[in-house]
Formats: structure tokens, sequence, C-alpha cells
């Protein structure tokens, strides 16, 4: 039987550290416990236990010590042997054996050299039970060669050109550190552009003139011997271009110039690694180091990719401003294309290294020591990996095993002997050999055959202490051949303990997981083999566990006062608990300011140096705890007003209790200037996904200087800290240090997923992705799954990456699907999503709305009517319906127009809807289309329909022409929209006299078909106002109104100028006088008014001359194009204004009313009122300039001279 004593667990208690220790010390040697008191009398082969290094370099200057100690029993003996063959100590004086041990001692201080002493060494360890030996230690001493003499000539460079300063340090062993310093042993700064490469040469991508130096000196020490090597001193000296071209005329004979050409702004070229490609070897567990330096101007910058996968995040680090990449603890999965890319404004160029990772042999199971009885079977196991795949070679007591002695009871497989009816000359040491180009692995085995009865190794009647609902270690070190089997007891009759409540470790030991007050008593350890039984009883104490029960409390004190600090504590009645009082977790000053009673800390006269944390910390044999507070010392409140600021930012933040997905942040609040901090807001950054940008985290009371955060997976977090009171927020705090939080599955799907088809057979299932800081982990993906909801297909599911999109090809038209899209990373799913309903891609609808039907409401209005279609025949979201209308030709075929089709949409499942805006008297077309939303299907049968006859409209021009003594011809143009048969026109006039005074209205119909008419009998010399319109069967239209007057009676004119000119008498000279007077006295007052807002009376005229019969708005044609108010109806109806100039067309002129400022010299036009608002509602309709030359046919009257004076 195998013995093995391996824990399955490693749960310690407190207190238990000397006999876990021991069993530790078992653990590492798997063999026979050396207990000279209880195991006295067993045997057991060789074990070395200490060697030197494989590669073992010494210090010539020092004695040479070559390890090797071995324990066994009876002890070993040892012996060398070098370069492969014995190497007799005896004959050297100057090599002696450390006594009781192996280790070599080589006595090189006195006489003698190292180098005389350099090979391969071997130690082996024998006693009767077999042999063990050593690793094969190469001696070679440390070698610290001069730097050879040579001349070095100074170097003269343009500004801007590249340079490589070679150091080429000399071969020592080890190799040496290459460092750069100058004649001061200062370190020569290092930069993007100025960098020391893996070979220690020193790279400039580009020369400055500030790097002009007679000392640039390549160093190399070589640690071993501590001596360090210096170069001669290299002169580099950076000139301008007629600089330069001085020297080159000076100096040419014995200065070498590195390139003639001025250095320019250009790309960036490699340094080194040279060409485009290149390749690195590296062993698995080392460093690789990739390293590309560029010269440019300006100055390259260097970045990294892995052609085939991504960088180790942990794992990589950036040496040399980014021109070296490492990675830490390679392994085969490193293998690969890295390219480094050097880039500047003027371009970029890539150079790709090619990274194979071999290994030298590593273990994957290392041959364990065997303890058999006679008869029992066993396998020492001996497996190695490496790249290559490592050969395994196996020795008996250091000789190869194919010479060895025979031994019936041991069968060779490949990297296993098996053992089968083991007897005591079986015992021997087998060592292992896994070797490759690379290296080799050794490992010694015993196979030790004993028969013995079991041994109890732990003291009897141990008594064990543990604190409540913690673990619970009972101890039973055990050794006996066969391996005994242990149970454990509890109680004098008690029946054996199972692992569904305890832990049995291999070892022996007994653990109770979470030990309870019913854990207390005794317990009985029982090892039996075939050869006997022993046992051994423990005893097991459960105490309750120790608590602070009131904490001290963060503080802040006048100077000069008193504070107190409160700790209770509870604990167990059989333990006697130590307080203890620290400040700044150190001891409280000697002071008697401080006095500590039962539970306070009182501090008395506090000063600024009482400031701090103050820790209360309980203490028993078994457990402890600890409270802290802080004391924040504060001036007096001094005799002037206090300055109050927003606090100073929190500082030193400190991260703890590290978890999966939480972390204690602890800090130090800065000062609250005077304001008490009410409360801390905590913020975080996510490096890895979100850098830069701080999100809000948490808020604590002001008293408080920890929190406790609840954390996402897989998040690079940073932690800052803001205080705020009662005048405002302090700036953040520093940045804490990051921690990375280990990977979990996501813990929420996307987000806005739809389902809508773009084509008639496909389903775009579209969502809102997780971002970075949600992905919870690496790896972020999407399931996405569906199935029509009809039917019973079963669940069709797709795995794409991180996108927000995936299109379903070949789905039936308009079918709902449900469908589901859940995240999952390298670590897992998230939770199963909730199911949304979709709709695969929507066709044009495939029927037409029927029964079309439509009633007209009016001459503008009509209301359509049809059957809705199927809705299967719909094939999408149906959206509305749709009708197409057109007027085909007016009924009168007077007024055809071009065709123009209008749209009316009708939202949802209407089956009716309203035409309105139509014209009278039309015949129109129309026909109904449903709509989704691919678009709209077939139209139905065109249905036509005929509005009603309506009003028409003004007729669109009316002219007065060659107007005689007492005749007036007038002219017109038909309506534009007649909306109807004309049936006639109507003409009303009524004459003005000079007062402004309306006359008799009279009233004329005038045959449709007419667009002339005559008015005769009319009186000479008068002003008359007409008004036409047009009529229908339904109605009068709107009305055209004009001014015209007839002319002047020559012969009257004659005798009103032989009669006498009372314009020259003094009686009507000295009336016009105070007229005039008056009139300017007048004006005045309107000027003071229309400066104070006043409004000038005009609407009493314009009532005067209202039309007095106005035309009811017509309501029929259900329209307000025909809306006239009544002040423009009034502006019709105004008479011409005396004085007026009739055009040389004989057109009356429509003036402005008699009250606009024209009559009072206020503006040409009268275009505003006295208040600066215009007026030109009471103008004329249709105004049109005065033909030059035409004067007034008027008479002359004081009314007409008054206002040609004005």
């Amino acid at each position: 039987m195998q013995l093995k004593i391996m824990p399955k667990k490693k749960h310690f208690s407190a207190g238990r550290v000397p006999l876990i220790l021991f069993l530790c010390q078992m653990i590492s040697a798997l063999d026979v416990p050396l207990d000279s008191k209880l195991l006295g009398d067993l045997v057991q082969p060789p074990t070395i236990t200490q060697q030197s290094p494989k590669d073992y370099i010494i210090d010539p200057r020092e004695n040479i010590v070559i390890q090797c100690e071995a324990k066994g029993k009876p002890p070993p003996s040892f012996s060398w042997t070098r370069n492969g063959t014995h190497f007799d100590i005896d004959k050297d004086p100057l090599v002696t054996m450390k006594p009781g041990s192996g280790t070599l001692i080589i006595n090189i201080m006195s006489e003698g050299k190292a180098e005389t002493y350099e090979g391969v060494y071997q130690c082996t360890a024998r006693n009767e039970r077999g042999a063990a030996i050593s690793n094969n230690i190469v001696v070679r001493p440390s070698r610290s060669p001069l730097w050879t003499k040579e001349r070095l000539e100074p170097i003269t460079l343009h500004n801007g050109q590249s340079l490589v300063l070679p150091c080429r340090p000399p071969i020592g062993l080890p190799p040496a550190i290459i460092f750069w310093m100058d004649n001061s042993f200062q370190r020569l700064p290092q930069s993007e552009r100025v960098s020391q490469g893996l070979n220690g040469d020193l790279y400039f991508s580009n020369v400055l003139p500030e790097d002009t130096r007679e000392d640039y000196i390549c160093y190399a020490r070589f640690n071993h011997t501590q001596t360090i090597q210096q170069k001669q001193p290299i002169s580099l000296k950076v000139i301008s271009v007629d600089e330069l071209n001085d020297t080159i005329a000076a100096n040419l004979s014995d200065t070498e110039f590195y390139g003639a050409k001025p250095g320019k702004e250009r790309p960036p070229t490699f340094l080194t690694p040279q060409g485009t490609e290149s390749r690195k070897e590296e062993l698995r567990g080392n460093v690789l180091s990739l390293e590309c330096i560029a010269e440019g101007l300006p100055t390259p910058i260097i970045y990294w990719i892995k052609e085939d996968g991504t960088l180790p995040v942990n794992r990589t680090f950036y040496q040399n401003f980014k021109k070296t990449l490492q990675i830490t603890q390679v392994s085969e999965a490193d293998s690969g294309n890295y390219q480094c890319i050097a880039k500047n404004t003027l371009g970029a160029v890539h150079h790709t290294i090619s990274v194979t990772v071999k290994a030298a042999p590593y273990w994957i199971s290392a041959p364990q020591n065997l303890v058999l009885s006679p008869g029992e079977n066993g396998t020492l196991i001996c497996r190695a990996n490496g790249n290559p795949k490592p050969r395994i070679g196996w020795l008996t007591n250091g000789v190869p095993v194919e010479i060895a002695p025979d031994d019936p009871s041991r069968k060779i497989d490949g990297d296993t002997i098996i053992f089968s009816n083991v007897q005591e000359r079986s015992s021997a040491v087998y060592q292992c050999n896994a070797s490759n180009e690379y290296g080799y692995l050794l490992a010694n085995a015993f196979v030790n055959v004993l028969a013995e009865p079991p041994r109890i190794l732990t003291s009897a009647n141990i008594l064990y202490q543990v604190i409540a609902n913690r673990p619970a270690l009972l101890d039973c070190a055990f050794f006996g051949s066969p391996l005994p089997t242990i149970e454990w007891f509890k109680g004098t009759k008690g029946s054996a303990l199972h692992e569904d409540i305890y832990v049995l470790h291999d070892n022996g030991t007994l653990e109770i997981p979470v030990a309870q007050k019913d854990s207390t008593g005794t317990y009985t350890c029982v090892a039996r083999n075939k050869l006997g039984m022993a046992k051994n009883e423990v005893h097991l104490e459960i105490k309750d566990p120790t608590r602070i029960i009131k904490q001290p409390e963060y503080a802040v004190v006048q100077r000069g006062s008193k504070v107190s600090f409160e700790c209770k504590v509870k604990h167990d009645d059989t333990l006697i608990p130590t307080i203890m009082w620290l400040k700044d977790n150190g001891e409280l000053p000697n002071d008697e300011r401080f006095s500590i009673g039962k539970d306070h800390l009182v501090v008395t006269d506090v000063s600024d140096d009482d400031g701090g944390m103050y820790t209360c910390a309980a203490n028993t044999t078994l457990d402890s705890v600890s409270a802290s507070a802080v004391l924040r010392v504060v001036a007096p409140t001094p005799t002037p007003a206090p300055i109050y600021d927003v606090p100073n930012p929190p500082f030193d933040l400190e991260l703890t209790n590290q978890l999966d997905k939480g972390v204690q942040l602890t800090w130090t609040p800065g000062d609250d200037n005077n304001s008490p901090i009410t409360k801390f807001i905590i913020e975080y950054e996510d490096a890895m996904h979100e850098a830069g940008i701080w999100h809000h985290q948490a808020e604590v009371s002001g008293t408080q200087t920890t929190a406790q955060l609840t954390l996402s997976p897989y998040v690079n977090y940073s932690f800052r800290v803001m205080a705020e009171n009662s005048i405002g927020r302090s700036v953040p705090s520093e940045a804490s240090e990051q921690y990375l939080t280990k990977a979990a599955e996501p813990d929420q799907n996307p987000t806005a997923v739809e389902g809508l088809g773009t084509e008639p057979d496909n389903l775009v299932i579209t969502w809102k992705p997780l971002n970075g800081f949600e992905s919870n982990g690496p790896g972020l993906q999407y399931k996405v799954s569906w199935r029509q909801k009809d039917g019973d297909d079963e669940w069709t599911s797709v795995v794409v990456a991180n996108v927000s999109k995936y299109i379903v090809s070949g789905t039936p038209t308009f079918v709902p699907y449900l469908i589901k899209v859940q995240a999952l990373n390298d670590v897992g799913f998230a939770p199963e999503p909730a199911a949304v309903m979709g709709h695969s891609g929507e066709d044009l609808p495939m029927v037409a709305p029927g029964n079309v039907r439509v009633n007209v409401v009016n001459s503008t209005l009509a209301e359509v009517h049809w059957d809705p279609v199927p809705l299967k025949s719909v094939r999408g979201h149906l959206q509305g319906y749709r009708i197409y209308y057109w007027k085909a030709q007016s009924s009168s075929k007077r007024n055809r127009r071009h065709i123009e089709k209008k749209i009316l949409t009708f939202q949802g499942n209407k089956t009716h809807g309203m035409l309105p805006g139509l014209q009278p008297y039309s015949h129109y077309v129309l026909n109904v289309r449903v709509v989704n939303g691919k678009g709209e299907g077939p139209a139905s049968t065109d249905r036509g329909f005929h509005t009603p006859e309506g009003v028409p409209s003004a007729p669109s021009s009316l002219k007065i022409v060659n107007p005689t003594l007492d005749s007036l011809t007038l002219e017109w143009d038909p309506p534009s929209h007649p909306n109807g048969v004309l049936t006639e026109y109507t003409l009303r006039y009524q004459p003005i006299n000079s007062t402004h005074e309306l006359g008799p209205l009279v009233d004329l119909k005038i045959p449709a078909n007419k667009t002339r008419w005559t008015l005769n009998h009319l009186n000479f010399s008068t002003r008359y106002k007409f008004y036409f319109y047009a009529q229908t069967s339904v109605g009068s239209g709107s009305q055209i109104t004009e001014e015209a007057i007839t002319t002047v009676d020559e012969g009257k004119l004659a005798m009103a100028s032989r009669q006498v000119d009372i314009a020259t008498q003094g009686w009507f000279i000295g009336l016009m006088c105070a007229v005039a007077l008056l009139i300017l006295i007048l004006l005045i007052v309107c000027f003071i008014r229309r400066n104070k807002g006043g409004k000038y009376p005009v609407k009493e005229k314009e009532d005067a001359h209202a039309d007095p019969e106005i035309q009811p708005m017509k309501e029929d044609d259900g329209t307000f194009g025909e809306y006239r108010s009544f002040e423009s109806d009034a502006e019709d109806h105004k008479p011409l204004k005396k004085g007026s100039r009739t055009p040389s067309d004989r057109t009356v002129k429509k003036e402005d009313s008699d009250d606009s400022l024209v009559d009072y010299g206020e503006g040409v036009n009268g275009q505003f009122n006295e208040d600066g608002s215009f007026i030109g509602q009471y103008s004329g309709k249709k105004e049109k300039e005065p033909a030059e030359g035409n004067e007034s046919s008027e008479a002359p009257s004081p009314v007409n001279a008054m206002n040609s004076f004005v």
C-alpha cells in the first residue's frame, strides 16, 4: 500500500502553528519521520535535502563551497565525481568535506586558482538502503574582463540626424549590466528620442544641439565580483548646416563625418532590428523581451500588437519608453507573430518578430517516495513535459537501470516503474532523468519496504480551544506500514464520524468546518493496519467570540479641549481579554494627559499633535478584534470670524479586504476648513473600458473614513474621494491604486431587443449591446434565438460576436416571431432572457379596397366610404388607407386645368374619410389604396363624382372708360372661378356729392354674356361709386367696387368765369386767413396727439361711406377664401378725394381716405398714421400712380383751396 501523507485541504486555526509545521515537514519530505523517541529503530534510504545550483558561478576571490546535504537512517556517507570520474578529496590538500555532511570546501584563499576547479561535480549520498545523487553542478568562476583599448574618433553630426553609439562590452560571466554615464558618474538622461538598447548601445532617433558633449561613457557592472569597467569616452558635436560646412573645410583630414546631408524631417526607419522580419526564441517560464528602436524626425512613437491574438493583460509590460515589450512567464501559447509599429507625422514602418517558445523539461508528476510493507504493490511515476518532448531515463542507486542488478519485483514501463510483491531487498533509491536539448530534471525517490504497526505521533490529551463559528482542526499525526486507516470518534461510546459533517484529511487531521457549542467534547483518533492498532484522545472546547459592541467614533475637537473615545468589549467568560489603545498603529504617547479607563480613552488639553487615528484592540489567547476612529484637532474659534471654505481633499486612499466583487476603501479626511464634513462622495474609473471617465460609486456619512464597495466583475478599478460640507465640495483626491476584479459571467442581457424585417423574406434582429463595463469578462458574445410564435418549431440559435444586429434569411412574409438575445463571455452565460415578439419582413398589400362609395356633402366637401381589405392580404402592419383624387374637368368646360392629383391618408383601420377643399361645379375622380410599412397596395377602381354649383368669385377686373358729360362706360372680365353657370351680373351705383354724402342707390341687372355696359343720363361733373358682382343659380358672388366722374359742362364753366372773382375780395381774404390759422392750430394739436400715441379719427368718416348693402358671407361652399371683413368692405366704398387726378386711360383711381396724412403734408402716399402704424387699410384696393398732366375737372372751391394750401 502506498503511503501518501498529503492533506486535501489546508485549514489551520490560531494556536496550532508548531504542530502544523511538523505536519508540513512530514508532507514535504514524504518519508519516515526521524523521531528518535518514537521511531528510532526505523531505517530510511538517503534523501538529498540541499545542493548547490546546477549552474554555479563562484567568486574567484573567495573559497569554493559546493553544497550537498542529505538525511537517512543510518546516516548516509558521501562521495563526489568530477567531470564524470571519481573525485578523491584525500589527495588534494585544498579540498575538505564538511563533517556530517557532503559539502565540499575548496580553500583557494591561501593558494590555488579558481580556474583549476572548474568542472562538473555530482554528489552521491549512500547507506544500506540505497544511494541518492545530486544534480550535475557546473562550477565556473566569474569573469570581469577589461575593455580592449581602442581609439574613438570625435563624431560630428547635423541637427536631426540619427546616431548609434556602440558599447560592445567585454564578455563576462555572468553577463555585465550596461549603463551610460558621464565623467561625473551621472546617468545620461533618456527619453523617447534617446534610449539604451538591450545590447547596451545608445540610440538617438535624431540628434539635437543639446546632445553635444565629450563624455558619453559606457559602463559595464559585473555584480558577482562587484567591479565596474569603463569604456573610453565618446565625443559628439551637433552643429547647424553652416557650421558643418566650416567644419568640413577645416577638419576634413582628421574628423569622421556621419553623413553630409542635413537632418530633414523624414518618416521612421528601424535602427534595430534590421529589415521587416526577424525571429526570436525563448524558453517557457522566462521573460520574453522584444525590442524595436526607430529613427526619424519628428521622433517616432512605438506601438506593439500581436497579429494573431491579444497581448496577455497581466503579464505584459513596456520598458524603455515602449521600445521594449516584455511578457513574463511565457508559455507555448505566447508563440506567434508580434508586430512593432514606428509612427510619426510623416509615415509609419512595421517590423514583424516571429516568436517561438520552447521549453526545458518541467514536471507534470515527479516521482514520490514509497513506503511499502512486504508483499504490497506500488508504482513510481515520472512524467515531464517540454518542447521538444523530453526523454525519460531511470537510474537505481545512481546507476542506469539497464545495467543495475536485476530486481524481480520491478517492471519498467516508460515513465512508470511498477512494483509487485515487494520484499525488504527491494528497498532502493530511484532517479528519474527527464532531458531535452534545453535542460534536464533529476528527481530522487526511494522505495522503503517496512513492516510497522500503527503509531500515533500526536501527544495525548491535547486541549484545543476554538472560537465559535470558526474551523476546528484536531491533529492525529501517525505512521505505519502498511499505511494505517484513520477513524475518529466523539465521546467514549460514540460512533465513527463521517464526512457529511466533518472533513477527514489524509494526514489524519479531523476538521470541523464550523465549530458550534455542541462540538465541545472528547475526540478519539484510531489508526489501524494489519499489524495492529493505536489510538489517541484529544479535547475540544468552543469559546464565544470577542466583539466590540461600542466602537470609538470619529471626533473633531478644538485645541485645548477634552475628547473621549469609548470601546466596550464583550468576550467569553473563560477568556481574559487585554485591551490596548494605539495611536496611528503605535503606542500611546507617554503623557499624563492620556488616561485609560475600563471602557474609555480620555485625552485632555488636546494639542495639534494629538490628531490621528486611535485604535482600540481587544486580544485574547484565541482571537483579537479592533476598531478605529480618527481625531481631528481644529483651532479654537478665533475672535474674528473664521474663514469658511470647501474641505481639503481626502488623502492616503487604501484598498483592503479585496474580494471578487467587493473591496474596502479607507481614506484620511482633509481639513474641513471650519465647516464639518457632511458626506464623502466616492467615484471610480474603469481604466480597462473607459479610461479617464469617472463615475459615481457611493456616498457615506462625513464621520466615516471607510466604505465597503460592491464591485462588478472584470473591471480595472481606481477610486477617488471628495468631501462635502455646507460650503461645497472639495476637489477629488488622488486616485487609489488599481484593482482588477475577476471575470464572471454577464449578469444582464442586451436591451431594446427588436425584430423587424427589411425584406419580405428576412427578419432583422437588433439590440442594444452591453458596454465594456457590463460585459463582466473577456470574449463578450451574444446568443441569438428565434422561433415562429404560432408554430411548434424548436428554438434556432446562433452565437455572434459583439455586434448589435443579426439577419435571419428565408423567413415567410410577415410572420410573428419570438426572439431572445442572451449575453455570454468566456466565463459563462447571462441569465435566461425574456422573449420579445417581432415580425419578419413586410410585402406590398395584395388586395385593393372594395365597394368605394362617394357622398357629396356640399360643393367643397365629399365623404368617401370603402370596405376594408382582409388583414391577411395586408402582409404587414396596417398603417391606413390612402385616397388619390383629382379634378378631371370643369362642368362649365370654360376653366380646364392641368390634372393634379392630391393625396389624403387616413391612419388605422378606417373605412371612410372626408375630402375637403373641393372646387364647386367640378368632376372629380378618386381611388383608394391600403398602406402598410412596405408601401401601397393596388388601387381600387376609379370612382367619379360631381360637385354642385357654388357662388362665383368676384369679376376679375372692372374699368370705367370713355366718360362723357352724362355717361360712363364699364368694362369687366368674368370671374376667374365661376363655380357654376353664370346667370347675370348685378351693377349698383350711386352719386357722391361734394360733402361726401351718398345719393340714392340704383340697381341694374346685366345679362351674363355681357362684358361691357354704358350708363346714360348721368349728372355732369359728378362722382359715382359702383358695386359690381356676378350670380349663379346658387347666389351672388363677391363684389368689386370702383369710382368715376362724369365730365364738366363747358358753358357753366364759362359762366362761372364771368362772375366776380370772390378770391380778390378783402372779406374773403380775411376769412381764408382765419381759416388757415385755425387749421394751423388743429395741425399742432394733431401732432401733439400723435406724439402721445393718439389715433386720428378716420373711422367715423369711413362709416359715413359704408356700402349700403354689405354682402353676407356665403356658407354653402364650405370655404373661407371669399371672406371679407367689414373694414375691407368699407375701403371699397370710399369715394374719391377732392382734387384727385383722373388717369389718361380714364380709369378711375382709388385714392386714400380723406383723412390720410397726405392732406396734411405728412408724407407722399400716406403710409403711416399718427402713432407710426401703417394705415394702408384706409387706402383704395387698387392704387395706381396718376398720369402726369391730367388736371382735376372739379371747379375751384374754398374747400379745394384749403386742401391745396395744406
